[in-house]
């Protein structure tokens, strides 16, 4: 390897490591927002959600309670909706 290739190998690495870390710097979220958003919101804290429907505006308690009453059915569990078929939709 002569002398010209090895500085344009070491230049090249040396300017695209200062732009990886520039770069990560700017496009980083601010470590406080990171650290916010790892303790858990407590429901009673959370905004209520506009389910639509004409249901409107439920609180997330309320969502929780539903589910818990009234959980989904087991896959395969033959509820009203009939399986999907499987068909090959070649060219």
């Amino acid at each position: 390897m002569n002398k010209e290739s090895l500085i344009f190998l070491v230049a090249s690495l040396a300017v695209t490591v200062a732009v990886s870390a520039v770069g990560f710097s700017l496009a980083a979220r601010p470590r406080a927002a990171v650290e916010a958003e790892k303790q858990p919101a407590a429901a009673e804290n959370l905004p209520d959600v506009d389910i639509g429907g004409g249901f409107g505006k439920v609180s997330v308690i309320e969502l929780v309670g539903f589910y818990i009453e009234n959980p989904p059915a087991p896959k395969g569990s033959g509820g009203d909706a009939a399986p999907a078929v499987k068909r090959f939709g070649g060219c």
